[in-house]
């Protein structure tokens, strides 16, 4: 009798925790007066989080990023190990097949673009590709042509403070220009500061501005080619993938008019001749001193031939969906993303991609495995759920454009939000332990989310969420380098969760030993209840804001 007694005791005490528990909560949660209440009671959305632990994603992740799965690079066989071990996974736990022919594939149309024996020669002496020059397989637009004129332009900036494009029209020309840009008395001359500018730290900008100006193509000089080719021999070897032009069909094209090659110092001497008056360590030594630009038209002879073959192929985006269970909001969507494709095996050298993005992959994992433990207990969210791995990230974002542009399988208005997981496994040299996470464009096109967020970060992980990278003047724009950002163009809300660069990243020692588990786990339970919270929420969250 006297144990009954203790054991009813005790079933009261853990009864009466519970329902203060569960108010506590509530209370955190209307702190912030743009949160809704969730609907959903505190202890179950915590034993569902605690489900996901660093053992189980270590054991994840030493399978996808070891050896035998070749660095899952786009179209090789290392990818198509790890596509079947993860839709296993899926057909493990019963999360439902909703893409093409009911299974878990989305076939995405793609082409293989391989270099079909490149040539560039200046004043008949031919110069050796991956040697004295070299394209990005990716983003290059094919050139094959000849021409007698090039035009040094500088820097080949054009900014309020400084242009090398003033009076001069270069539609049709050829562009030579130096690398970075100019510096003043010790400080770059468009910042007046120490820091470069955006002109020096984004590459692509020189070659957009030229292509809105009509040039034909851009040399940039390039002290560096040998190492380059070295460090992005993955990108410049390979020739690149792109989207199958019959799946292109009816999509706006893009402007294809400007090439861009990058050559070698002693190349573009060729080009500028012998003249004392034009050698280019005078010119940008003048340029830097005068802080004015100066143009100069050569008459050296230019033949380039930058051509490729093209292979079709199908590529995978993987779906789990997790319906809804409330009829009225079931038809909303949220989708959480992480791609699962990495740089492959180039050479004798494998590209594991543990970091990048291994960890976002195996989350994904975890989180799917929770969301299905909570429905089959009757604690399924009430809105729908679709668990997408998105193939061909790193050939510029193409399983996630095909999705959002092409053939999204759920209306695109119906999207409440895309939570998108891309390298959450590591701590960079910024910080001391992984207590932190970047947190990039959650306020760019909703309030509600951000604070949904923070809410779900104070009231679970106490994690630092650190907005360095979500800054407007952001150099390294990692919000638009992921697969979120095709989410964010067509209105739908977004957060990209992600750790940092660092010394691995895109190289053959990005490797699962060099994850923190502990932190990945963590981080992976912040993202899991900020889905938790937009799936059960009343009211699907505003788009209310417009920084993209």
């Amino acid at each position: 009798m006297k144990q009954m007694l203790i054991l009813a005791w005790l079933v009261c005490v853990e009864l009466s925790l519970f329902a203060q528990t569960s108010a506590n909560t509530q209370l955190v949660l209307q702190e912030d007066k743009t949160v809704v209440n969730t609907t959903q009671q505190i202890l179950p959305v915590v034993t569902y989080a605690n489900s996901i632990t660093p053992e189980d994603l270590k054991t994840h992740l030493y399978i996808l990023a070891g050896d035998e799965y070749g660095g899952r690079g786009t179209g090789q066989e290392g990818q198509d190990k790890a596509a079947t071990y993860i839709t296993n996974f899926y057909e493990n736990w019963n999360l439902t097949a909703i893409g093409d022919d009911s299974t878990y594939f989305q076939f995405v149309g793609l082409q293989q673009e391989d270099w079909d024996n490149p040539s560039l020669r200046i004043n008949g002496k031919d110069y050796e590709f991956l040697k004295d020059y070299y394209c990005f397989g990716r983003g290059v637009n094919l050139a094959n042509f000849e021409t007698n004129e090039v035009l040094f332009l500088g820097y080949g900036i054009d900014d309020p403070k400084y242009s090398d494009y003033d009076g001069v029209d270069v539609d049709g020309k050829v562009l030579l220009i130096l690398p970075n840009e100019p510096q003043k008395r010790g400080k770059f001359l468009l910042t007046g500061t120490d820091e470069p500018s955006d002109w020096t730290t984004n590459w692509r900008k020189k070659t957009q501005v030229a292509r809105k100006k009509g040039a034909l193509a851009v040399l940039h000089i390039t002290p560096n080619v040998k190492e380059n080719v070295e460090q992005y021999g993955s990108y410049i070897k390979s020739g690149g993938i792109s989207l199958s032009s019959e799946d292109k069909k009816g999509k706006k094209k893009r402007n294809t008019a400007t090439s861009s090659v990058y050559i070698s110092p002693s190349m573009a001497q060729k080009i500028m001749g012998t003249s004392k008056k034009h050698q280019l360590k005078r010119l940008k030594k003048k340029i830097d001193k005068k802080g004015k630009p100066i143009m100069v038209k050569t008459s050296a002879d230019l033949a380039i031939d930058i051509t490729r073959t093209t292979k079709g192929f199908k590529g995978k985006n993987l779906l789990g969906y997790i319906e809804g269970n409330d009829p009225k909001l079931k038809d909303e969507l949220l989708i959480i993303t992480a791609h699962y494709d990495h740089l492959g095996v180039s050479g004798d050298k494998i590209y594991n991609g543990a970091d990048d993005d291994g960890s976002g992959t195996v989350a994904l994992l975890e989180m799917a495995e929770a969301f299905v433990k909570a429905k089959a207990e009757g604690n399924g969210p009430r809105r729908s759920i679709l668990i997408m791995h998105v193939t061909a990230e790193e050939k510029g974002l193409l399983g996630s454009e095909y999705y959002t542009d092409i053939r999204p399988l759920f209306p695109l208005e119906n999207t409440i939000a895309d939570l998108n997981v891309d390298m959450v496994g590591r701590v960079d040299e910024d910080h001391k332990d992984g207590n932190y996470v970047y947190v990039i464009g959650s306020d760019k096109l909703s309030s509600e989310l951000h604070n949904i967020n923070e809410t779900a970060n104070k009231t679970h992980t106490q994690l630092e969420l650190n907005y360095r990278y979500n800054a407007e003047d952001d150099p390294n724009r990692f919000y638009y380098r992921s697969d979120h950002y095709n989410f964010a163009k067509h209105n739908i809300p977004v957060i990209f969760y992600f750790n940092g660069t660092h010394a691995d990243y895109h190289q053959e020692t990005d490797t699962p030993d060099k994850i923190d588990y502990e932190a990945l786990a963590k981080r992976t339970k912040l993202i899991f209840h900020t889905a938790w919270e937009l799936a059960n929420r009343d009211e699907r969250i505003k788009v209310d804001s417009n920084k993209k």
